[in-house]
């Protein structure tokens, strides 16, 4: 059984993924909240601009990879 790194510790490489989900999972709910109180709500501008760069005509399609919470395509 080969090991990897999981923060400060050593897990079996093949339970990473379950623990990488286990985090994943637990702030998924809070992850807005937890944005808006790392930045100040700083980032919901950050990503209005970063929608407004595209410069986006009517019909185009844009594909959002790793989309979190969906915001950004909302937007």
């Amino acid at each position: 059984m080969s090991e990897t790194h999981f923060g400060f510790k050593k897990v079996a490489e093949e339970e990473k993924a379950a623990h990488v989900r286990g985090v994943f999972d637990s702030v998924a709910g809070k992850y807005d909240i937890m944005n808006d109180a790392m930045s100040g709500g700083l980032h919901r501008v950050w990503k209005r601009f970063a929608v407004a760069q595209l410069h986006l005509r009517p019909g185009e399609r844009v594909l959002d990879l790793a989309s979190g919470t969906g915001d950004l395509i909302r937007l």
